[in-house]
């Protein structure tokens, strides 16, 4: 299988190639040519597998240039029981109320307490067995932009890992406490963090130039490196997202909750469209799926744009308590959009130019008619995204964080507007431990401690829940990175970090 550039599809790539580069070079992502096509009996053999199984599978047949022992090892190596804390990586919880019937797929149960882990833990051996396909002997060189989770998952994913460095950027006030001290406190003789004066927007559109300028790429290509990303952006960052809903499927069949073929609907909190795609590849690979239910923060881009037809990125930001969806511009939306328009290149390549010169563009009646009828878009703010966090405690004994109650809020927005009963999987994509303050203050009418680790400590002793132990282990680590820049000191920043001039 190869892969071709959104907006330019006489850029054709192999999967490592495409692994490799990250983006291609005008600024397109790579998407796979074609889908594998998994019919009923595809299904009920991943019935009988594990989770690692049916990654094998799956990742199988989009690597059409990795070795079946490559991909196994990749596998193996990055789904542990010790790593994830159990066999299955991405256990279901099960509540059922009324007529919602929720299936909260825990993608959060990794080494960073946050869905990332479920891709950034097996990419490293993705890409280091790409590098030596494509460019033996070059230092990948990654860069990442982060609204707080990706970062993380990226730099625990990646450190010390041979013939890599890994530079991660993150808004500076954009990012919970808790997450700004898992990267802060980051170990690793290659990486390096770095807070940018800006929202995470400004973050990722640096980045983005940084991999296109031309005087950049060649400095690193003087210096026997490369750049490369760990964000969605690059496929091999998308691909594991696909495996965990033909497994969460599988295992709601074999629990008994639905019968194979039955469809399900998917609800995701979204900020830059990647695990919500990773879900309509899914469907137009044979997955039985019925709708898709975009969840949005207050920055509801994505929901206005569901709704009609245009994206426009020209209006309020807001910080939110779900700072991982707080995005205006959100890239892998590019990737559906290449495919909703037919495969067509030069009008993708022309919408995000007017994102980028305008700030706005709108789809065609036949794209927007395709967009409404896969997708519904609901938003939530911060007062209801506490509530819902309250109510699922209180209601269900079971504890949200704030990323998931966004999901869970639209979820129970779409069946009261609908009146759609489809068993639903909800994306719960972090633990609520990241968000200590806004969760604890979600539970309790008492005042809250002052500082991050006497919440968390509060949080547990309220819910009587176990405080997971990545997280708690940041207590008394030693902070290592503070640097600052500007936005537009990011490319400075990168040379300097990778002492070249």
């Amino acid at each position: 299988m190869n892969y071709n550039s959104t907006r330019d599809k006489n850029r054709v790539v192999s999967a490592s190639q495409a692994i490799a580069q990250g983006i291609s070079e005008e600024g397109g992502l790579f998407v796979p040519q074609q889908l594998p096509a998994y019919n009923e009996a595809d299904l009920k053999a991943m019935l009988e597998m594990d989770y690692r199984g049916r990654a094998k599978k799956i990742m199988g047949d989009f690597l059409g240039d990795f070795t079946a022992d490559e991909i196994s090892e990749s596998v193996d190596a990055a789904y542990t029981a010790e790593k994830f804390g159990g066999e299955n990586p991405a256990p279901i919880s099960y509540i059922e109320s009324g007529d919602k019937k929720m299936s909260l797929l825990e993608l959060w149960h990794g080494p960073t307490c946050a869905f990332k882990d479920m891709a950034l833990q097996i990419l490293p051996h993705l890409l280091t067995k790409s590098m030596k396909k494509t460019c033996d002997g070059k230092q990948a060189v990654i860069l990442v932009a982060t609204s707080g989770d990706t970062g993380k998952a990226a730099l625990e994913g990646f450190k010390d890992v041979d013939g890599t460095k890994i530079m991660v950027f993150y808004p500076v006030d954009g990012v919970s406490p808790m997450q700004k001290r898992q990267m802060a406190t980051q170990k690793g003789d290659n990486v390096s963090v770095v807070a940018i004066k800006g929202n995470f927007d400004d973050a990722q559109t640096g980045v983005k130039k940084i991999f296109t300028n031309a005087e950049i790429k060649q400095k690193l290509a003087d210096n026997n490196m490369l750049f490369s990303s760990a964000n969605s952006i690059n496929w091999g960052r998308l691909l594991p997202q696909i495996v965990y809903y033909f497994s969460a499927y599988s295992d709601i069949v074999n629990e008994g909750r639905i019968a194979l073929g039955d469809k399900i609907n998917v609800c995701v909190p979204t900020g830059n469209f990647g695990n919500i795609l990773a879900s309509f590849y899914a469907m137009n690979m044979g997955l039985p799926v019925n709708k898709f239910i975009c969840a949005s923060n207050s920055n509801n881009v994505l929901t206005d744009f569901i709704r009609t037809g245009t994206y426009d990125k020209k209006r309020k930001f807001y910080t939110t308590i779900s700072p991982s969806m707080d995005i205006l511009v959100s890239s892998n939306l590019e990737r559906l959009l290449y495919h909703l328009s037919g495969e067509d290149a030069e009008k993708v390549a022309a919408l995000m130019s007017a994102l980028s010169n305008e700030g706005v563009y709108t789809v065609d009646d036949e794209i927007k008619a395709k967009l409404e009828k896969y997708f519904w878009g609901g938003f939530c703010d911060d007062e209801k995204t506490q509530k819902t966090i309250g109510e699922l405690y209180k209601n269900e004994n079971y504890l949200a964080d704030t990323h998931t109650a966004v999901a869970v809020n639209v979820y129970e927005q779409y069946v009261d507007q609908t009146g759609d009963k489809t068993p639903t999987v909800i994306a719960s994509t972090a633990s609520p431990y990241k968000f200590a303050k806004a969760v604890l203050a979600s539970v309790t009418d008492e005042a809250l401690p002052e500082n991050e680790f006497s919440m968390v400590d509060a949080l547990s002793a309220k819910t009587g829940t176990a405080v997971p132990a990545p997280l708690a282990s940041l207590k008394d680590a030693k902070e290592i990175f503070s640097f600052e820049c500007e936005v537009d000191e990011m490319p400075e920043t990168v040379l300097s970090g990778l002492s070249i001039g």
